[in-house]
């Protein structure tokens, strides 16, 4: 039977938290109940949850664009609030996979699909920070790889004005699904 999985991108404490050194501030922090309560919902239909998590260097070149952020080791880089506390109770769960990544898009270079496939799913549930960057570009990279797509708009958040037209715009590219 196909499966399907749930990845929940960059709700860290630097994506996240008030101090945060590149926060979506309290629209990401207004969306961890909802990402909380569809992981457990995932996780008890034997469904599969990623953590897909920016993982930069000191000397990182996307901070030449970006404040620096989610540095590998930093506070910054840890999970936040509730998200932590359900991770710490389920990262032995096989359904549950922390994916690092260096781009934006979590399937560049991480051998994300591969994983996805070998766990038989078909179908990719994207929630979490930035809606307009790396949610996007997550739907972008599932799309590429074959799986079909559906956005949390309930469960996504940015630091920008633009999430209601790339939500619009993952459905006319790459027609996604999006779950109100």
């Amino acid at each position: 039977m196909a499966k399907e999985a749930l990845i929940i991108v960059d709700m860290s404490n630097d994506f996240v938290a008030d101090e945060g050194t590149l926060t979506a501030g309290k629209p990401a922090q207004e969306i961890v109940p909802y990402i909380v309560d569809l992981a457990k919902d995932f996780i008890n239909r034997d469904q599969v949850v990623v953590v897909a998590m920016d993982a930069h260097q000191e000397n990182d070149s996307h901070f030449e664009l970006w404040p620096a952020h989610n540095v590998v080791g930093t506070k910054g880089q840890e999970l936040y609030g509730d998200l932590m506390k359900w991770y710490e109770e389920n990262e032995s769960n096989p359904n549950v996979i922390m994916q690092p990544k260096e781009d934006y898009n979590a399937f560049f270079k991480t051998g994300l699909a591969e994983k996805l496939r070998e766990k038989g799913v078909e179908k990719v549930h994207v929630a979490g920070v930035c809606t307009d960057i790396c949610n996007y570009l997550t739907i972008a990279g599932a799309d590429s790889e074959g799986f079909k797509t559906v956005i949390h708009k309930r469960g996504s958040a940015t630091f920008t004005d633009l999430g209601e037209t790339f939500i619009n715009q993952m459905k006319r590219c790459f027609f996604t699904e999006i779950v109100e």
